[in-house]
C-alpha cells in the first residue's frame, strides 16, 4: 500500500489543520518519532509520516465522544480510502486511548510515548526568556514535570506509563525527544525568533 511522500503528507495536514499550535505539535511528534526510528533502525519515512498525520482531523473533529466522526475516526477513514499502510492506520488508532485499540507494535508504542511529552517540552520552552528550545535542558523539563500546576492537562502518569510500555527510561526518553525537537527548532518556531 502506498506511503505518501513527506510533502504530500504535509500538504494534506495543512489542508486539514490551520491552527499553528497544532501544526507545531504534529511537527514536534514527527521529529521525536523519526529520532526513535533511527535509534531502532526502523523505516523512518513510515514512522515520520505516521507521526506527522496522527492528529490530522483534530481541529475539524475534536469531540472524541462523537462515535462516528470524532478524532481520529475521520482521519482513519481517510487514510483507509487512500490505501495508506495498515501500520500507519493502526498506530494512529492506537494513539487514541478512547478507541481501545491496543498498542502492539514498536511504532504504536513510540507514537504514544512521544505524543504528550512534546507538549510539556514546548511549554517549557515558552516560559524561558529566550523562547529558544536549544536553551532547554533535561533538568528544566524535569523541573516542570514535577510542578503539577504547570500544563496541568498533560497527564504525567500516562506519559510515564507509555514510556515504560516502550521499554525506555523516562529521563533518556525526555532527552531523546528534546534533542530531536532542538534539531528542528526553526521548523517548530522554537528558535527564539519570536514565532
Amino acid at each position: 500500500m502506498p506511503l505518501p511522500t513527506r510533502d504530500e503528507a504535509w500538504d494534506l495536514l495543512c489542508e486539514w489543520i490551520q491552527n499553528e499550535g497544532l501544526r507545531k505539535h504534529c511537527l514536534a511528534v514527527e521529529a521525536a518519532v523519526r529520532a526513535y526510528a533511527r535509534k531502532y533502525q526502523q523505516d523512518e519515512a513510515l514512522w515520520g509520516i505516521t507521526a506527522l498525520v496522527h492528529d490530522l482531523d483534530f481541529q475539524r473533529f475534536p469531540d472524541m465522544d462523537d462515535a462516528e466522526n470524532g478524532h481520529p475516526r475521520t482521519a482513519l477513514r481517510l487514510f483507509e480510502s487512500l490505501n495508506w499502510p495498515p501500520e500507519l492506520i493502526h498506530a494512529v488508532a492506537a494513539h487514541a486511548d478512547h478507541l481501545h485499540v491496543p498498542a502492539e507494535t514498536l511504532l504504536d508504542k513510540t507514537l504514544r510515548a512521544c505524543d504528550e511529552i512534546t507538549g510539556l517540552i514546548i511549554a517549557t520552552t515558552y516560559v524561558r526568556p529566550s523562547r529558544d528550545i536549544r536553551d532547554v535542558s533535561l533538568k528544566s523539563v524535569k523541573k516542570k514535570w514535577k510542578d503539577k500546576r504547570f500544563t496541568a492537562a498533560i497527564d504525567r502518569q500516562e506519559i510515564a506509563h507509555n514510556v515504560a510500555d516502550l521499554g525506555e527510561d523516562l529521563d533518556a526518553h525526555i532527552q531523546l525527544v528534546l534533542q530531536a525537537m532542538q534539531a528542528a527548532a526553526a521548523e517548530l518556531g522554537l528558535d527564539g525568533g519570536g514565532n
